[in-house]
């Protein structure tokens, strides 16, 4: 039985990657949701935050859903993505490294049941290998097929191309 199928239910023998740690109240794994926003959300994706939400929520309830911006970001794009559900986290420093850390922190603290990281970036691929050793199912969205990095697919245990 696949990772995500424990977490789904569909293994009656699921053991720590089923139901225990889950956030009280809710029956889905909780899944963390890290957008990348410079590699994401480029004209030439035109890629819909709503859809980064769908496509993560898929997996269970969203417990994290951060979007990462540099300092130069427009204040528009940081109230749309407030509005959409999205914590924005604006960095002066390098966004990647920022995503990498928070990603791995909610990683080793437990708040999660599902990674999922969209971007586009190569730099994420070692933040999908630890967490899946630490036994969290794993998810890379790419912003489209132009924008799809085959190694973080290759390293999720799923991933979601947007169109």
């Amino acid at each position: 039985m696949s990772l995500l199928g424990r977490l789904f239910g569909d293994d009656s023998d699921a053991g720590p990657s089923g139901s225990e740690g889950r956030e009280r109240g809710h029956d889905q794994p909780r899944v963390g949701l890290f957008v990348d926003g410079p590699n994401v959300l480029r004209d030439e994706f035109d890629v819909d935050l709503d859809d980064v939400r769908a496509g993560a929520e898929r997996y269970g309830h969203l417990s994290i859903a951060r979007l990462y911006l540099n300092e130069n970001a427009p204040a528009g794009l940081i109230q749309a993505a407030e509005a959409r559900g999205f914590e924005v986290v604006s960095t002066s420093g390098d966004v990647d490294v920022r995503l990498g850390v928070d990603a791995t922190a909610a990683t080793v603290e437990e708040a999660i049941d599902v990674l999922v990281v969209a971007s586009r970036d190569t730099d994420f691929k070692p933040v999908l290998e630890a967490a899946g050793r630490r036994g969290l199912a794993t998810i890379a969205i790419a912003p489209g097929e132009h924008g799809r990095s085959d190694a973080l697919r290759n390293t999720a245990h799923e991933s979601i191309t947007l169109e």
